[in-house]
């Protein structure tokens, strides 16, 4: 599942009715309560009532939402191993169908990566980890998922807001109500946007004067770079690149003393930054790939532990991190940008 960003719980004023915790009261009983509590906070937020209603016509509780929501791979208690996950993420296929679709597009890849400084195979490279480049969209109910899961309360904060933004996007009149499908957790479109992003980052890419993410291959790319770009991308780094560690490294001289306060287990795999001349002089050596410029700030990473495959990343890698706090995720999207990068020369 695409992790979706961070986002901080909402400090809300009111506090919403929770699900019934009796164990013959079926976990939907307190769903209407909780909608009307809902529809008075969102007023007091500011979000208009006719606003609130458009979004909410036909709203249901999705007990597949919540199943879904509470068995994530990362709760499995199993060891997930980057080579097994890249195997499936990263095939033939998936390579061969970005490097046909890419094709199709290059002048408006080009011009979008001109505009945004993101290249435009780590633009095609999160379009298809995302919906295998359009394909597959998700056919949830965005509302009711959305719903389900600020009222179920495992993270309300977050689907609590973002359920704020679906109304606002439908009362600005930047969506329908009859497009609001995505996937249980509340993303949608061609990049699989949440709400919020959608407001904060979706972009016009082909003219019209609207950013449709969900019909629009021009727009979904303008978006993703755009997402990127705000979220740091700088042009010219790059992402990093595959790194053969010398024989008997010291991991402790490089460890971070700066303990990250959120994305926390894949960023304690992170080392400190050194520039890319400090990482040379220390004997390490690019696997086909070329180091950026001395100064370019690098950190090292080892998504499976010392000795089971490491990567040097710059802070555009960060970035892409933040589409979804993974580096899993991030280090696929990255090696798909190599591998369809030589369709859009």
């Amino acid at each position: 599942m695409n992790r979706l960003p961070v986002f901080a719980a909402l400090g809300l004023a009111l506090v919403f009715a929770s699900p019934a915790m009796g164990d013959e009261t079926p976990p939907e009983a307190g769903f209407p309560v909780w909608l009307q509590n809902y529809k008075i906070g969102a007023a007091q937020r500011g979000l208009k009532p006719e606003w609130v209603d458009a979004t909410l016509a036909g709203v249901q509780y999705s007990a597949r939402a919540v199943e879904l929501d509470r068995n994530q791979p990362d709760d499995s208690g199993k060891r997930n191993v980057f080579a097994d996950y890249l195997a499936r993420q990263l095939t033939q296929q998936r390579i061969d169908d970005g490097k046909s679709r890419a094709a199709a597009y290059v002048p408006a890849l080009k011009r979008i990566s001109a505009d945004s400084g993101v290249p435009p195979e780590i633009i095609v490279a999160i379009w298809g980890m995302e919906t295998s480049y359009g394909r597959i969209l998700g056919g949830f109910d965005l509302p009711s998922a959305i719903a389900t899961l600020a009222y179920d309360g495992r993270r309300a904060g977050l689907f609590t807001r973002e359920l704020d933004a679906l109304v606002r996007m439908v009362g600005e009149n930047r969506a329908y109500r009859s497009q609001l499908k995505g996937s249980w957790a509340g993303a949608f479109g061609q990049p699989q946007f949440l709400p919020s992003s959608f407001l904060a980052h979706a972009k016009d890419g082909d003219g019209d004067g609207r950013a449709d993410i969900w019909n629009s291959t021009p727009d979904t790319f303008a978006s993703i770079a755009n997402y990127l770009k705000d979220n740091g991308w700088k042009p010219g780094a790059g992402w990093g690149f595959r790194v053969g560690v010398p024989a008997g490294f010291d991991r402790a001289t490089v460890a971070n003393p700066v303990k990250p306060t959120e994305c926390i287990r894949p960023l304690e795999r992170h080392s400190k930054w050194m520039t890319a001349a400090e990482w040379r002089a220390k004997g390490f050596q690019p696997m086909n790939a070329v180091w950026p410029a001395d100064t370019v700030e690098m950190s090292l990473i080892e998504p499976d532990g010392p000795g089971e495959g490491a990567f040097l990343t710059t802070r555009n890698y960060r970035a892409i991190m933040e589409y979804n706090c993974s580096n899993f995720y991030a280090l696929s999207v990255a090696l798909l940008g190599n591998a369809v990068e030589p369709a859009l020369r």
